[in-house]
């Protein structure tokens, strides 16, 4: 009887190691598949694949071209002109040169005018602007949000009248 436990233990570790072993060749396809599969989408959707995703990690290439299909969803909270427009403000200030000919670029096919983007622009330098103020200053955070809540509070009631 023991020498049939023994069998059996020594099957199952002979299981388990060529599981163990066998996982990474496993994940290895379905990740080469998987790229395939991206490759051959963004190629459908824009004429060639770009060599950003090229560069990128194969591994890596699906879930970042589904996160770039799903900033184009129909159903976003934000429309996709308006999510171009506030990602060329960050790009500006980032500063990216890449993001900001790729932002400007789709936010124009997507409808944006030159007025739109200037504005878009001009908003995160704004932004940036105060920031460097506030931080420069260093303006106690609970304190500014204290008075902005009062002047927030103000401008709702005056605007209710």
């Amino acid at each position: 009887m023991s020498k049939i436990i023994s069998v059996m233990r020594n099957a199952i570790s002979v299981l388990i190691a060529s599981m163990l072993l066998s996982s990474p060749l496993v994940v290895a396809e379905e990740t080469s598949k998987a790229a395939s599969t991206v490759e051959a989408e963004m190629t459908q959707a824009m004429g060639s694949f770009p060599s950003m995703m090229q560069v990128f990690p194969e591994h890596l290439r699906a879930p970042a071209w589904d996160m770039l299909k799903a900033r184009s969803n129909p159903n976003a909270a934000i429309p996709a002109k308006y999510a171009e427009l506030v990602a060329l403000g960050v790009a500006a200030q980032i500063p990216c040169d890449y993001c900001v000919y790729f932002h400007r670029e789709k936010a124009k096919m997507l409808g944006a005018s030159e007025a739109e983007l200037q504005e878009a622009v001009a908003a995160a330098a704004h932004t940036r602007h105060w920031s460097t103020v506030l931080n420069g200053a260093d303006i106690d955070i609970q304190a500014f949000k204290a008075e902005f809540d009062k002047i927030f509070a103000y401008m709702k009631a005056k605007a209710a009248q």
